[in-house]
């Protein structure tokens, strides 16, 4: 193809100049030729793949404009932040790289090219005009005013592009101090927690050889009570005062009071409870049932008001951890039933027992009359 091109170059080159714009234009079509022979070249295998995440052909030149509208399409779907169901961190690192390696190969091949046309071209003295204008980097197609608008827009996305970087860099740098910040207070902690720990024990172990030495039998005080008001140096003077003169006239807090009601009103319910159950007896008839209904339906009655009262005492206590749960019927009557059935089986067992013990008397009593009759009879005997 070669030998065919070069042929045809003697061919015009032989005409005169009035022929002089046909082969400028037979030279631009070599040299257009040469590119689209150079932009099908081989390329690399990451490359490629680069062509294929962004969906655009290998073999053809790529305009900024289509790869952009492809990379943002498929930013799109992939972001993280852009809220699809596809959205995919990984995918889109992969999108974003793939772009740039596509944008950076569309520039060095566009300067090869450019290398190429002025080293091929004899007229390279005289270039056209719009060779004087400046290569934008190799971005951009069309007139000198549309290759600046598009450069200036290339500008711009590249510096959003660095802005995220660095903005993405920052924010890892800021998350590693905060981290190293934190572990390091957690070993501060740490370390002040083993040295608490390690002197409590030391005064722990001091108290204790003291002790076995003998040193605290001889202080003042030893063998008294305490002091029941003994000044608290942590609480206010004012408020340890008036606890101990309420304290003196019997006075409890509500919430006390309630609490004892509740638990006198659940111990008498559940006696109650058990009371009735296991005077029916076993088994049950139908008017034992129909008793033990009412019974229920009754007690039924006071653990509803006895639920309220748990209700106020949670509202007035003054520690979460000491709040009481509701009452519920059926637990309340399936243990009175089995404290009944266990209360049934100690009676009848203690009856077995009793029983025992009193056949046992009875043969004994027997055999000693016996052996009186029989001892009574040799005498008489004898006599």
């Amino acid at each position: 193809m070669s030998v065919h091109i070069k042929m045809n170059m003697h061919i015009l080159s032989s005409f005169n100049s009035s022929h002089h714009g046909s082969f400028l234009l037979i030279r631009s079509g070599r040299s257009s030729w040469l590119r689209t022979l150079s932009g099908r070249a081989q390329i690399s295998a990451s490359l490629r793949e680069s062509y294929r995440l962004l969906q655009l052909p290998e073999g053809e030149p790529i305009s900024p404009e289509r790869a952009k509208e492809s990379y943002l399409r498929l930013a799109k779907l992939y972001h993280p932040d852009s809220g699809a169901p596809t959205a995919d961190a990984a995918v889109f690192a992969r999108v974003e790289e793939a772009y740039r390696s596509v944008l950076a190969h569309r520039t060095s091949t566009q300067s090869r090219d450019a290398a190429r046309d002025e080293d091929e071209d004899p007229l390279s003295g005289v270039a056209p005009q719009h060779r004087h204008y400046l290569s934008y980097e190799g971005v951009g197609s069309g007139t000198p005013s549309q290759r600046e608008r598009q450069y200036r827009h290339f500008r711009a996305d590249r510096a959003a592009e660095q802005v995220l970087d660095y903005r993405q860099k920052a924010q890892e740098r800021a998350a590693a101090g905060e981290g190293a910040l934190v572990e390091r207070d957690v070993r501060q902690r740490s370390r002040g927690i083993k040295i608490t720990q390690a002197v409590e024990r030391l005064v722990e172990d001091l108290i204790q050889e003291s002790m076995a030495r003998g040193d605290f039998r001889n202080l003042s005080g030893a063998g008294k009570p305490l002091n029941k008001f003994q000044h608290n140096p942590y609480a206010d003077p004012m408020t340890h005062n008036l606890n101990r003169i309420l304290l003196d006239n019997g006075y409890q807090p509500p919430w006390v009071l309630t609490q004892r009601d509740i638990r006198e009103t659940a111990n008498r319910l559940r006696a109650n409870l058990l009371d009735g159950r296991a005077g029916l007896g076993e088994p049950l008839g139908p008017a034992e049932h129909l008793r033990w209904d009412e019974l229920c339906a009754h007690a039924g009655e006071e653990l509803a008001n006895l639920n309220k009262k748990v209700d106020s005492y949670n509202l007035i206590v003054p520690m979460l951890k000491m709040q009481m749960v509701h009452f519920n019927l059926e637990r309340e009557v399936r243990r009175a039933e089995e404290a009944a059935g266990r209360r049934v089986l100690e009676q009848r067992r203690k009856r077995k027992e009793e029983k025992k013990r009193v056949n046992a008397a009875n043969v004994a009593a027997r055999s000693v009359s016996a052996k009186r009759g029989l001892a009574s009879w040799l005498q008489s005997w004898l006599k």
